[in-house]
Order: C-alpha cells, then sequence, then structure tokens
C-alpha cells in the first residue's frame, strides 16, 4: 500500500508592517540633511515649515524605480495642487549622508524629481518618534492639520505600479474640497 502526501499552499494574506505614525498622531520635528533643492547641504526640518499644510512623507531605506514612480507622482502632484499648497519630500534612511548623498541626487535626476525635496536622516532607524519598522523598506505618512490622516508601509519588493497608484489615489484625502 502506498501513500501519497499532498500539499496544499498556503494563501495567508501578509499583513504590511506596523510603521510609522498612526492615524490621528502628529508628525513630531525632525532634521535631516538635504541632498538636493535651496536647502542642500544643510540639516533641516521640513515637518517645521509645513504647519497645517498637507504633506506626504516618505521614509525610505532604498531607492528603486518603484520608489521614483511614486515619488515622481507625488512631484507632479506637488505641481497639480499648488494652490493647496501640498508638500512633500523623501527621507532616505542611512547612517551617513556623505556616504549616500551623491547616489540619492542621482536617482532623484534619473526619476525627474524636481519639486519634492530628497533627505538623509543619519539614523538606519529613522527619527524615534516616528518608529519606523525595520522590515519595511518604504513607509509613507499622509497629513493635514498636524494630524496623520493615512499609512501606508511596504517591505522590500512590496511596492509595485498597483500600490503606487493606491497612495497617489489617497493624495485628495489631505486636499482641501
Amino acid at each position: 500500500m502506498s501513500r501519497s502526501l499532498i500539499v496544499v499552499p498556503s494563501l495567508v494574506a501578509v499583513e504590511p508592517p506596523e510603521s510609522g505614525l498612526k492615524p490621528g498622531q502628529r508628525p513630531g520635528p525632525y532634521a535631516a540633511v538635504v541632498c538636493t533643492g535651496q536647502e542642500r547641504g544643510k540639516a533641516h526640518c521640513y515637518i517645521c515649515e509645513a504647519a497645517d499644510r498637507p504633506i506626504a512623507i516618505v521614509f525610505a531605506r532604498k531607492m528603486s524605480d518603484p520608489l521614483g514612480k511614486l515619488v515622481r507622482g507625488l512631484d507632479d502632484g506637488v505641481i497639480a495642487h499648488k494652490a493647496a499648497e501640498l508638500r512633500s519630500w523623501v527621507t532616505i534612511l542611512h547612517d551617513d549622508e556623505t556616504v549616500i548623498g551623491p547616489d540619492v541626487v542621482k536617482w532623484g535626476q534619473t526619476h525627474g524629481i524636481r519639486n519634492v525635496p530628497l533627505a538623509v536622516f543619519e539614523d538606519p532607524d529613522g527619527p524615534p518618534a516616528y518608529r519606523i519598522a525595520r522590515d519595511a523598506e518604504v513607509t509613507v505618512l499622509l497629513s493635514v492639520k498636524q494630524k496623520v490622516v493615512k499609512n501606508f508601509s511596504f517591505r522590500a519588493g512590496e511596492l509595485n505600479e498597483q500600490r503606487v497608484k493606491e497612495v497617489l489615489s489617497a493624495l485628495p484625502s489631505i486636499l482641501p474640497t
């Protein structure tokens, strides 16, 4: 008598990592070394200058093409929603801006990013109050009036074209009606 073992793959949905501030929480100030734009080479706090304006904050551990598409979409959004004073910036999490800064600049140029500043926070764990998960490659916070409205987080390889559309389609949730 022979016995067979049948293996059935499990279809368990993987929850996104819990990363960053939750809706309703207030984004606190943090300074990052700016790699592009007017503040290049300086530590700057974009939260401080944003005040009550709608903002899209991107924290990333790695620069990639999908991240470039997301940031390019935010870049276009900053122009399209100029009247609403939409602000956005990218904070790369790395221990040394002098090492990664030139790569950040090149990556931004490759993706045609002109209106979204790119900066480096010199601690791979990110600003402590933000609680960026170590397994989150990208965390996006949408906020207005100093309150997070939406939080998106993605592990390595999870940010794709569909997810980029999902994040960009959520922008109206922080814009005035």
